[in-house]
């Protein structure tokens, strides 16, 4: 029997305690979270804004009593101030808890920029429940909004904005789109939102905003950049991704890595005995280059909770280990998927020379399922893989047919470490109403192999 105390209640730290109390229900878990809330998806919360989720409690996996009948104790509105490594115990508003061991699942923050008065009522961040409902609550009375940030939420609040009826500006710093990408896709994504909506969006690139203007009543009315735009709004959503919320590790003399995340082995330990880490205040490893990476997703805080659960009740030498991720995400503006998992080419090229990558890639615009069929719909498809080894390095998709499917397969392969030979010979079911003869995924890889053969 141990004593487990959990520091954070979205998605690492709820799954830790689940998991732990299934291993031992002789085990003493207890959860602190600072918020009102535990176990929720905050990857929902644009939907929620949108409408498509109805009700903020359909967010909700599991409620506070849920956990009681488990026999964990959740401790809400409790706040974590200090690690004490030698006690063996946390500062908790004011208290003193011990624990035999601890996790810390403090997950994300936003990253916010040095913007003068981004404090200003009317500016808002989204990260928690309690953001998702004041943003929804100023889009109810609003006609324009703004978004700062074209990367994953800001595209998914465009959705939600234009669902409802606002005219949206979307102010980037970088030059493009979804910059994740490479920049032929950025532009398909960005082409595609503004054939569809561009009576009701603008898009502003290569923008330093420099301040946020108030109204007499003191709310955000405007914002200006460097180069002297202004734009204005009924409000404003900073969408300039997140950060590792690491203080309280840090502090105590936690590891931190170079992307700023706790730094843990496949266990999920960190450098101090008796202390894991779980979720996005961690450090992941890219599976094909074994460099450290920082990704905010909802699956990694899963998976990594999971393990931190059964090393802590096994002997970690011996249990299950994590080790590392591929960068796979996805998300959609209205019927248009938009998905990408391993390298870029450009990210490829970058590494090129440290990594031993000779990057090729091949780009195949396709229909998703028999041409005939009358569902039938285009997807653009690039395959990217290392003319030295012949692997495979990542793929890109965008589409109004299914690309989630085509995604997850080169995943699957780039998890398996398969070669061009190798993936072009897989066997694929096939059916007029799901892929042609020779699906997209195939012809983009036989591509591939004719560029290995002709050099």
């Amino acid at each position: 029997m141990k004593k487990i105390v959990i520091i954070g209640g979205s998605a690492a730290g709820p799954k830790t305690a689940a998991k732990a109390k299934r291993m031992n229900p002789e085990n003493i878990i207890e959860l602190y979270t600072d918020e009102n809330i535990i176990s929720y998806s905050a990857c929902g919360l644009p939907y929620f804004i949108e409408g498509t989720v109805k009700s903020i409690n359909q967010l909700i996996i599991r409620t506070p009593e849920d956990f009681e009948k488990q026999g964990i104790k959740v401790f809400l509105n409790h706040k974590a101030q200090k690690i004490l490594p030698e006690k063996k115990c946390v500062i908790i508003n004011d208290k003193e808890v011990s624990y035999d061991e601890l996790v810390i699942c403090t997950g994300a923050k936003p990253n916010i920029p040095n913007i003068k008065n981004i404090d200003m009522n009317g500016v808002y961040f989204l990260r928690r429940v309690s953001d998702g409902i004041k943003i929804k609550e100023a889009m109810q009375n609003a006609k324009r909004a703004i978004i700062v940030g074209g990367g994953y939420i800001g595209i998914e609040l465009l959705e939600a904005f234009v669902h409802n009826g606002l005219s949206v500006s979307i102010v980037e710093s970088r030059s493009r789109l979804m910059g994740i990408f490479d920049s032929e896709f950025s532009d398909l994504i960005k082409n595609f939102i503004l054939e569809r909506d561009g009576q009701w969006v603008d898009m502003h690139f290569n923008q330093e905003i420099v301040e946020f203007v108030a109204d007499e009543d003191g709310k955000f009315a405007k914002l200006i950049t460097k180069s002297g735009l202004e734009l204005e709004a009924d409000f404003c959503v900073v969408a300039s991704g997140v950060r590792p919320n690491v203080e309280l590790a840090y502090d105590a003399g936690v590891k931190i890595g170079s992307k700023g995340g706790i730094v843990t082995d496949v266990a999920m330990k960190t450098n101090i005995e008796h202390i894991w880490a779980a979720g996005d205040c961690t450090e992941v490893k890219c599976m094909i280059t074994k460099r450290p990476m920082y990704l905010s997703l909802g699956t990694i805080a899963n998976k990594e909770g999971r393990v931190a659960a059964i090393n802590i009740n096994t002997d970690p030498k011996i249990g299950e280990r994590f080790e590392g991720v591929l960068g796979s995400a996805i998300t959609k503006y209205f019927n248009y998927t938009i998905a990408l998992t391993g390298m870029t080419q450009e990210n490829a090229a970058k590494l090129g020379d440290k990594y031993n990558i000779q990057s090729i890639s091949a780009t195949v615009i396709k229909k998703d399922k028999a041409g005939y069929m009358p569902d039938s719909e285009n997807i653009t498809i690039k395959l990217v893989a290392n003319k030295k080894t012949g692997k495979l390095l990542g793929a890109q998709g965008v589409g109004t047919g299914d690309v989630n499917k085509r995604i997850n397969t080169v995943t699957a392969a780039l998890q398996s470490g398969l070669t061009i030979d190798e993936f072009l010979h897989l066997d694929l079911a096939y059916a007029p109403p799901y892929s042609s003869t020779i699906d997209i995924l195939l012809t983009a890889a036989y591509r591939l192999k004719s560029q290995m053969e002709d050099s």
